[in-house]
């Protein structure tokens, strides 16, 4: 029996050595055979994806602070339109969600335009993948990462639930301060807008922390405040979320100015509606996804090329409002641009003993940014619920690549929700100081306005 001990203890001593050596392994191929991020170097067989030159690190001639994000692409042409009656033909590059949308909306089309691979990384951001390729792990049944900081945890992935931690922690600088648009979109043509400032530090990519340890589990500060429309305005929502969700769910206060009290809101997670959205979409599609995969089991299903949302610079620049973005049944595609990538498919299979309303989610995370950039969501019956885009472009001043814009499409009701539009609004600001004090739950009564 104590021979048994002793053999069982080596072997495992063994597989954890054995363990260690492969991610060493990993992380050396970073800024050979991979990029930074993990992503492939090279470009694709018939050239049509080209191979990696680093991205945009730093804004085009010209650009200052306070425009709009200038396009560094603008003289490119659009190659050809994808649209209902010729999708046959590029079936093998197109998500379930396209096909369906294409299917549906005669008038839905994707414009897709050269590749280009802008999404570069600053070098803090570079070294700290290197060394979270060797170290980075995953540590409570999933719910929470230990050994990896400041930027993607898993570079080279093992599995889909690494795929997915790597959109949740990827690298968006230290500090943000937006305001964006949205709108509820139903088929009549209604549409009803939503502005929002929001700011938020992102303390896991802020290196003068010091180390994981020093966050005492709290990866984000977040604060959202609705501005329009006037029903709404005044609102004010608080979060902290935790890097180990099962230790510490996610934090959640809000202000309701017409009651003048900061509440906790433990609900403002899952699969309740998001704010402003009218039910047509949840908290955690925020951003795609974000906060807890605990409900959910997660798989890879490998890499592919997709025609995918990207580089939509026409679109964060655009003169048009809202309300000539937002047309009915699916957003105004002449101003959205898609490309040729690889991607990462991740699957999620909800648990047995859990609920959400997605009972299987499909995200299809870029290769070169870890963003999701498009979804699909399905319901109890295994049905096609929603479909989900979101249009990144490359905010050079950090650099990193996000969204510019998501949509949310409701298949069975024809209405859909839209968020992040960055066009109307002033520019954002990023990795600006923003004092933690901010994000106390004691500040929202004098943030909140009536």
């Amino acid at each position: 029996m104590a021979f048994a001990k002793v053999l069982t203890a080596a072997l495992a001593t063994t597989a954890l050595a054995s363990a260690a050596t492969a991610q060493e392994a990993d992380a050396a191929r970073l800024g050979a055979d991979l990029t930074y991020n993990g992503a492939e170097m090279a470009g694709n067989a018939d050239g049509s994806i080209p191979a990696f030159d680093g991205g945009i690190t730093a804004p085009p001639a010209g650009w200052s602070p306070g425009k709009p994000f200038a396009d560094p692409y603008e003289g490119d042409a659009i190659l050809f339109t994808i649209t209902g009656e010729n999708a046959g033909q590029y079936a093998d590059k197109l998500t379930d969600g396209q096909k369906a949308m294409l299917a549906k909306y005669p008038t839905y089309k994707l414009n897709v335009y050269p590749t280009r691979r802008s999404c570069g990384l600053p070098a803090v951001a570079q070294e700290w993948n290197r060394k979270n390729a060797a170290t980075g792990e995953l540590i409570s049944d999933g719910n929470g990462i230990s050994g990896a900081f400041v930027s993607t945890p898993f570079p080279v992935p093992a599995n889909g639930l690494e795929q997915l931690w790597n959109h949740i922690m990827r690298y968006r600088g230290t500090s943000f301060i937006r305001e964006f648009k949205g709108a509820q979109v139903y088929p009549s043509g209604q549409v009803t807008p939503i502005r929002i400032q929001d700011e938020g530090l992102f303390r896991y990519s802020d290196p003068s922390k010091g180390s994981l340890d020093a966050l005492n589990n709290i990866s984000i500060y977040f604060l959202q405040q609705v501005a329009e429309p006037t029903r709404m305005a005044g609102t004010v929502l608080l979060i902290h979320e935790s890097l180990d969700q099962a230790k510490q769910p996610r934090q959640v206060w809000t202000y309701n100015p017409g009651q003048r009290r900061v509440r906790r809101a433990p609900d403002i997670q899952y699969d309740n509606p998001g704010t402003g959205s009218d039910g047509l979409t949840t908290s955690d599609s925020y951003s795609v996804f974000n906060g807890a995969p605990d409900r959910y089991t997660w798989e890879s299903r490998g890499k592919k090329e997709n025609y995918i949302p990207y580089n939509s610079y026409k679109l964060a620049a655009s003169p048009l409002k809202i309300e000539q973005l937002a047309t009915p049944l699916h957003f105004n595609q002449d101003v959205l641009r898609y490309e040729l990538h690889r991607v990462w498919i991740t699957e999620g299979k909800l648990k047995p003993d859990t609920r959400h309303i997605y009972h299987r989610r499909v995200f299809y995370q870029d290769e070169d940014s870890w963003q999701i950039v498009a979804s699909e969501l399905y319901d109890a019956r295994g049905e096609l619920y929603r479909v989900q885009e979101s249009h990144p472009i490359n905010y050079y001043t950090i650099p990193a690549c996000f969204e510019a814009g998501t949509m949310a499409y409701t298949m069975v009701d024809q209405a859909y929700y839209v968020d992040a539009l960055i066009n109307e609004t002033r520019p954002i600001e990023v990795n600006v100081p923003i004092d933690e004090k901010r994000f106390d739950p004691g500040t929202l009564r004098q943030i909140g306005t009536r």
